[in-house]
């Protein structure tokens, strides 16, 4: 397991030729399927951002992130930061703010939301916006 703040700022590599990307921004979140699906990189010197898809990436370790093609995916959904972000639950009782999110390195999948009040389980995600990340009430 991984947290998103552990993945913020680790060097994006080509897998085939070690060429620095840059380094991770963000993650984009699914919230209704649970996974990640895409990472956010920031050039070094460019402060350019590109995005690949979470199926491009070859792995992603404490050290650095190893990418198979850093080609644009064709499709980019809207990205919401998570860090920050209220929780509202369906019913519009408020759990909080998202601190980091846990979730596992090789597949994406989300495994919980780390809040000051306790961690919300990943099958309690409901969805994502600029508002808040909505959960089931509990």
């Amino acid at each position: 397991m991984m947290l998103f703040s552990q993945a913020r700022g680790l060097p994006v590599l080509t897998l085939t030729e070690a060429d620095e990307l840059g380094v991770v921004r963000s993650l984009t979140v699914d919230a209704a399927a649970g996974v990640v699906t895409h990472v956010r990189v920031r050039g070094r010197h460019s402060r350019k951002e590109s995005v690949l898809a979470w199926g491009a990436l070859h792995a992603l370790g404490p050290d650095a992130v190893l990418v198979r093609s850093a080609t644009a995916p064709a499709e980019v959904p809207p990205h919401h930061e998570l860090p920050g972000l209220r929780i509202l639950t369906e019913t519009g009782d408020w759990l909080g703010t998202v601190q980091d999110v846990a979730f596992e390195p090789d597949t994406g999948r989300i495994e919980s939301v780390v809040t000051a009040h306790g961690d919300v389980p990943a099958h309690r995600l409901l969805g994502l916006g600029d508002y808040a990340l909505v959960v089931r009430a509990g």
